[in-house]
């Protein structure tokens, strides 16, 4: 059954170049047999994905047109109800496994589940959330099966972080970035799916660095952006202060941000749930929002703070940058970025905050302290 009254396309916001690896794909039919959909957790990957797994399944007319959201494959797709669906991930691994039963033995049993014949499409679909969250165990056994050639699969895996992937698997997969979206397109849509003035938009638009999920996150929940205001406006206040305040402060930092942000470090293995992971988590999080007000400092440094989306949230970050200069602010920036990348690498959180915050500037007036 077709009903013609529904829109067809996709409904996520922008991902020009993913959606037309995706739709070149599926027309000439070379999807392959892995797609690696990937990109920051505020990116809306999910959404995304919904787009992907309509596209994989629709029975409308014209490919072209496809997904075309009327018919029963798109549907049942978007609903994530389809018979020819199958879903897993770490958490739910987890939380299926028999009584006794490891996490990895867990998965082993639902990929050979998993790979079984497809009932009325012509391609089972095997979506594994969070796969950069399963751990070595459950990637080699994930490679295995990747390994072993069927045309009646295809695997849709979701990762924050490509690089949490084996680089085997990784290898096997078509990947697709998911990422932020040009602001005027976000700010439409935040007006429209949340009813917001067209100035608070555009203010969440920016401090979300047009991430969809972000922005959204932001504006369901107040509190969430005190917390980030909260934080920006603490590590703007170390700038003013000796390192004698400082590791006391990241320390507190961190702890707010564990309490705070839970959704970080719910997904994953069993190993994902210990202190240190959570920390960990915990910690890119804090990051990440360290290295949004570095990169603003450094735009305002160099006479944009127009361009700052921080300067929203933080009046004085104009005064600030010019006071320090963007040399060791773009220093700065890169050694987040790095320190970002070691704590997905599984380094200790607080030994990496506390090194970030040695490298933190100072203000010229407190460097001979």
């Amino acid at each position: 059954m077709i009903d013609s009254s529904t829109p067809a396309g996709f409904r996520s916001l922008g991902q020009p170049t993913a959606r037309r690896i995706a739709r070149q794909a599926v027309e000439r039919g070379r999807a392959g047999r892995t797609l690696l959909v990937h990109g920051p957790s505020g990116a809306a990957k999910g959404a995304f994905v919904d787009d992907l797994l309509a596209l994989l399944f629709c029975a409308g007319g014209d490919s072209a047109d496809r997904p075309c959201n009327a018919c029963r494959g798109c549907r049942y797709a978007r609903a994530r109800t389809h018979p020819d669906l199958v879903i897993g991930s770490p958490q739910a691994w987890r939380e299926r496994r028999s009584s006794g039963e490891s996490i990895v033995a867990a998965a082993r049993r639902w990929l050979l589940d998993a790979a079984g014949a497809p009932v009325v499409a012509e391609r089972r679909v095997v979506l594994i959330e969070h796969a950069d969250r399963a751990n070595e165990q459950i990637q080699n056994a994930l490679l295995k099966t990747l390994e072993e050639p069927t045309d009646r699969h295809i695997f849709v895996l979701v990762a924050d972080e490509a690089r949490g992937l084996l680089p085997t698997i990784r290898s096997r997969c078509q990947p697709l970035r998911i990422g932020a979206v040009p602001r005027e397109e976000l700010v439409a849509f935040l007006m429209e799916a949340r009813r917001l003035p067209a100035d608070q938009a555009d203010v969440l638009a920016r401090i979300a660095d047009g991430l969809t999920g972000t922005a959204l996150s932001y504006a369901d929940d107040p509190e969430l952006l005190t917390w980030r205001r909260r934080v920006q406006a603490e590590l703007l206040s170390l700038l003013e202060r000796g390192r004698a305040e400082r590791f006391g402060s990241i320390r507190d930092l961190l702890d707010e941000t564990v309490r705070r942000i839970p959704q970080a470090v719910e997904q994953g293995d069993e190993d994902a749930r210990t202190p240190a992971a959570v920390q960990r988590a915990a910690a890119m999080v804090l990051v990440e929002v360290w290295i949004s007000l570095t990169r603003d400092l450094v735009v305002a440094a160099v006479g944009r703070a127009e361009l700052a989306p921080s300067r929203q949230l933080a009046p004085e970050l104009s005064a600030l940058a010019e006071r320090i200069g963007p040399t060791s602010l773009v220093t700065m920036a890169a050694l987040l970025e790095r320190i970002h990348a070691g704590l997905g690498e599984s380094a200790a959180p607080k030994l990496a905050l506390e090194a970030a915050m040695l490298a933190w500037p100072m203000l010229p007036e407190l460097r001979d302290r």
